[in-house]
């Protein structure tokens, strides 16, 4: 942190807490967030401020990305721009010149919101185990298949495909990017009711002889799709890592409130030693997870990031924010199982963070394996 993240931090908080956190209650109502309130959000420099400028960003380095990931889930929002941002990366980082300069200005203004299409209902962490095929047919892909879960699945205009152009196996693996506007074969199908982030839509997408064309393939050469995965994995883990920090940190922030407010006994509840004793611990638990947060960042900026610490950070973090918030709730009593408290929201809201970009059995199993070999 440096003086003029703190400076971007304080105008993308002012911005939430004006124009976006007023809508939630409504966005959570109906199940999503209309895709035109990411324009002007966009055009404040927020969706993807670490894009070079020629390609309609601001230039900065990764920090003020992840700044704008916690503020957001400090407000309870979901994990739309953090979806939107690893697509970018992936035409940023494997896109070729022709696909970075038709695409990304129009994810960095917002005008366009990006989803990833991967999970398929036979198929969730397994990616090599993926069903839906893109055949070449002349100077298109005909792409046929079905896929479920997908964040943002009902209302991104731009979505990265896994799919199989190949073999089975790894090196069968693709990526093709579809525009979604009136596009025939695409289909749209549930929008999936969650016990969580309501506000976030989470649909099923069916392709039925899709076709695309042929400079849609990612990087312009076939099975490239699972390197071009796996290779944004440290980012997206640390992604999901940023939001239970902040969510941490923001429980603790109320409960202590809570405490001192609620009488019980003729006494608040912070003077009583079990509160104070479950208050240091949550407290002692948010600043580990915070301080081991921003080292993982740091190495990000540095390059250095290995792909076992950014495993560490999204199952260790997800889980002591799961922890953390059910201690919280608890002090809340009945109160903290009203929704119209946020510790209520906030609990069953983290339940996936243990579950989606990779389970906690999933990531140990990784970490695991280099121990082992």
């Amino acid at each position: 942190m440096d003086e003029d993240v703190d400076a971007f931090r304080e105008q993308v908080r002012r911005y939430i807490e004006g124009e976006l956190s007023p809508h939630l209650a409504v966005w959570r109502h109906q199940g999503y967030i209309p895709p035109e309130v990411w324009r002007p959000f966009g055009a404040m420099g927020f969706m993807l401020p670490e894009l070079d400028e020629r390609y309609g960003g601001g230039g900065a380095n990764m920090a003020y990305q992840l700044v704008v990931q916690d503020e957001l889930a400090k407000a309870e929002m979901p994990v739309y721009t953090a979806v939107h941002s690893i697509a970018a990366h992936y035409l940023l980082d494997y896109g070729t010149e022709e696909q970075k300069r038709r695409w990304l200005p129009r994810l960095a203004s917002g005008e366009w919101l990006a989803g990833i299409a991967l999970t398929e209902p036979g198929c969730g962490s397994d990616l090599k185990a993926i069903r839906t095929r893109a055949a070449r047919e002349g100077a298109h892909y005909l792409i046929d298949g079905a896929k479920t879960f997908i964040s943002a699945g009902s209302t991104a205009n731009l979505l990265v495909v896994a799919a199989r152009t190949g073999a089975p196996g790894s090196r069968g693996v693709s990526l093709l990017v579809l525009e979604t506007k009136d596009l025939p074969g695409f289909r749209v199908g549930r929008r999936l009711d969650k016990i969580g982030q309501h506000a976030g839509d989470t649909a099923e997408l069916f392709f039925d002889s899709v076709r695309v064309p042929v400079d849609h393939l990612l990087g312009g050469e076939e099975g490239q799709g699972f390197a071009q995965l796996m290779g944004q994995l440290p980012y997206e883990r640390l992604l999901i890592a940023m939001p239970a920090a902040a969510a941490i940190e923001r429980a603790v922030a109320l409960t202590e409130d809570y405490t001192k407010q609620r009488k019980a006994f003729g006494q608040a509840l912070a003077d009583f030693q079990n509160t104070r004793f479950k208050l240091a611990e949550c407290a002692t638990l948010a600043h580990v997870v915070r301080s081991f947060v921003n080292d993982c960042i740091q190495r990000l900026l540095d390059g250095t990031l290995d792909d076992e610490a950014a495993y560490m950070a999204k199952w260790w973090c997800t889980e002591q924010q799961g922890k953390v918030v059910d201690e919280c709730l608890q002090l809340f009593g009945g109160y903290g199982y009203m929704t119209e408290y946020p510790i209520a929201r906030m609990f069953v809201d983290a339940r996936v963070q243990r579950i989606y970009g990779g389970s906690t059995e999933i990531m140990k199993d990784l970490i695991a394996r280099r121990l082992f070999g």
